[in-house]
């Protein structure tokens, strides 16, 4: 099993683990990389000016994906299908489905509040920051705007409703339960919500955490009440790089968020749980892991520039 982190180099590397140790390896350099997806073979990596790449070997060659947009914010495998999504600044939206090319689902641009998306840091555009298909239904999806809030289709993309009632607008991140059926989950710069209703309404979640902006997102996959979500004073303190970065690290439990002891303040900027572990690439290029659900971390050993995002297979 190979879990995939893009750094801000714009590298992508492969996090492996044998009996005794974790390595990392490049492999896919230089590439702009901004987003990653997995499902143990096949590895979907987004780019800055570059588009998309694809490896069907676990990361062992990439072959570039035909996109009419350069910059992909936002890239997901279908867990109950397989198919691959892409999405981009400006908001476009692109499926390949059954082994074939890359169409675009053309229906997120007729969303009635489309004309008010807007991404603050540069207000004339705006993104697909985010892209989850449900793993018990394929023809249910959700997508994050970055600035705009959470669409839904329940048709495969050939229409969307508009955002969803009470998920937040600064959407960033998304996910389904692998489990439980209809249970969603979201963070967001505006805070945390979750729905029971397959992404129909919202509700939000914010009891406990002493920091608002929230960046990135891990479900606990045998525990559809317990998650986790990495949060910043604003985006300034989240997005800084490097060892400028602070925020911390909660895990719903019982109600309410309970922060969680990371050997320091050092952004937790991507989250994964996988194989019994939850592992947690930080700012400065670490990648801690617990294995007893954030009880307690050990560091890995690995050190590569400053993590931006991570992917691990379901």
């Amino acid at each position: 099993m190979s879990v995939f982190l893009c750094t801000r180099d714009g590298d992508v590397v492969a996090l492996r683990r044998d009996d005794h140790s974790w390595a990392a390896e490049p492999v896919l350099e230089a590439a702009g990389a901004q987003c990653v997806a997995t499902d143990g073979t096949r590895v979907l990596v987004g780019t800055r000016g570059a588009g998309a790449h694809l490896s069907r070997d676990d990361g062992g060659r990439f072959e570039p994906v035909d996109l009419p947009e350069r910059d992909v914010f936002s890239v997901a495998i279908g867990p109950a299908d397989g198919a691959l999504y892409a999405g981009t600044e400006p908001s476009r939206l692109f499926v390949a489905r059954d082994g074939g090319a890359f169409t675009e689902l053309e229906a997120l641009q007729d969303i009635p509040s489309r004309p008010r998306w807007s991404f603050p840091p540069r207000p004339w555009t705006h993104h697909v920051r985010w892209i989850a298909p449900d793993p018990h239904r394929a023809e249910r999806l959700l997508v994050g705007i970055e600035l705009g809030g959470v669409m839904r289709s329940d048709d495969g993309g050939a229409t969307f409703s508009d955002h969803r009632p009470g998920a937040k607008l600064d959407a960033h991140q998304l996910a389904w339960h692998p489990l439980a059926p209809s249970r969603a989950y979201q963070a967001a710069g505006d805070g945390a919500a979750w729905s029971r209703d397959g992404g129909e309404t919202w509700a939000t979640a914010d009891a406990g955490r002493d920091r608002g902006y929230c960046w990135a997102l891990a479900v606990d996959p045998d525990d559809p009440d317990r998650w986790y979500v990495s949060a910043a004073s604003g985006p300034g303190a989240a997005h800084a790089g490097g060892e400028r970065a602070r925020g911390r690290l909660y895990r719903w439990d019982a109600g309410h968020w309970q922060r969680l002891a990371l050997p320091d303040e050092t952004m937790p900027y991507a989250l994964a749980a996988t194989n019994g572990d939850l592992l947690v690439g930080t700012s400065d290029g670490r990648v801690l892991r617990s294995g007893d659900r954030g009880g307690r971390f050990e560091d890995t050993g690995v050190r590569v520039a400053s993590i931006s995002a991570m992917a691990a297979p379901r």
